[in-house]
């Protein structure tokens, strides 16, 4: 009997791919054998490399016209699907050969987390948690940046990962205060021995270079060396994060990390980090009330990365990651 055929069509943005990655276990769990296709973005297609299941990812680089969902429709249109799940809504699954088709639609948005949002739309009565499928080639090539990095200067230690990143206009913290932060950090006992790892792709090296500066030989650079997959390799060796509202919150919320995720004019309680180790630190700390995330002070975030630290490291010294 040929394996179920099922096309997955999720997010071009990593942090929602994150937030979305349940789905992939659930399909295993009711389709046995799914051989399964995966639609996305250029920048989170590594995350499916090692997904179970998946035997194939499409990549959909943005065109002109929606010229990439006619891409999308000619690849998978000579397939008999068993499943077409489209999570962002397109009028694609209804023009395909499927047995069975989810379609996400907008107007459920009522104010649920994007997790239990799709959970429901696969007719899951539990949260599908969102999963990084880590795999041996990702924590290698991080392996080959971190490791030289430490014998050659920070030294062995507990890592603390930095995202000081975000590609939306608000959702960045000042780089300066990334840098203040370090340095309040390094003069905290709690503290004594650790790294600083800020993490992020080629375009972050300006808003992570304060960081970098200040961390000094206790710095470990890992902005701009790898892929996203590579990326999560590396915030899984830190034993805590803490970042802008952006993709590799999620990461780190998903690979169970303690995470804190630093937000501005945007819904915390919507967006923020999902899992039993997640916080946020936000510039209004009320429901429905928003400011500019430049309202957010170093001080307001040091206290909450003590917290952090307090809470899952705890304070009779630093633990490694496990």
């Amino acid at each position: 009997m040929p394996a179920p055929q099922v096309l997955f069509v999720t997010s071009n943005r990593i942090g929602d791919c994150i937030i979305s990655s349940g789905v992939i276990r659930e399909i295993t769990r009711q389709l046995p054998g799914a051989e399964i296709t995966v639609a996305c973005g250029r920048p989170p297609a590594p995350f499916f490399r090692s997904a179970p299941g998946v035997v194939r990812t499409i990549i959909l680089d943005k065109k002109k016209m929606a010229g990439h969902w006619l891409d999308l429709w000619r690849q998978a249109r000579g397939t008999r699907w068993d499943l077409v799940i489209d999570i962002r809504g397109s009028a694609l699954a209804y023009l395909l050969n499927a047995r069975r088709r989810i379609v996400y639609n907008r107007r459920w948005e009522t104010g649920l987390r994007k997790v239990e949002m799709v959970s429901r739309l696969m007719g899951s009565t539990t949260p599908l948690d969102p999963e990084i499928f880590l795999d041996d080639q990702a924590r290698a090539e991080a392996a080959a940046v971190i490791d030289p990095q430490l014998a050659g200067g920070a030294g062995p230690g507990p890592i603390i990962a930095l995202a000081p990143i975000a590609h939306q206009p608000g959702k960045s913290w000042p780089a300066e205060r990334w840098g203040q932060l370090v340095e309040k950090l390094k003069a905290e006992p709690r503290f004594d021995g650790w790294r600083f790892m800020p993490v992020g792709g080629p375009d972050d090296r300006p808003p992570a270079t304060p960081a970098l500066e200040a961390a000094g030989p206790r710095g470990v650079d890992f902005v701009g060396k790898g892929d996203i997959l590579a990326s999560a390799a590396a915030i899984d060796r830190a034993t805590l994060f803490v970042g802008n509202d952006s993709g590799l919150m999620h990461v780190s919320a998903a690979l169970g990390r303690p995470t804190l995720g630093l937000f501005g004019p945007t819904e915390w309680w919507l967006y923020g980090p999902w899992g039993p180790r997640t916080r946020t630190a936000a510039s209004n700390e009320t429901r429905g009330q928003f400011a500019p995330i430049e309202d957010l002070s170093v001080d307001h975030v040091f206290e909450a990365v003590l917290a952090l630290h307090d809470a899952y490291v705890g304070t009779g010294g630093a633990k490694p990651a496990p």
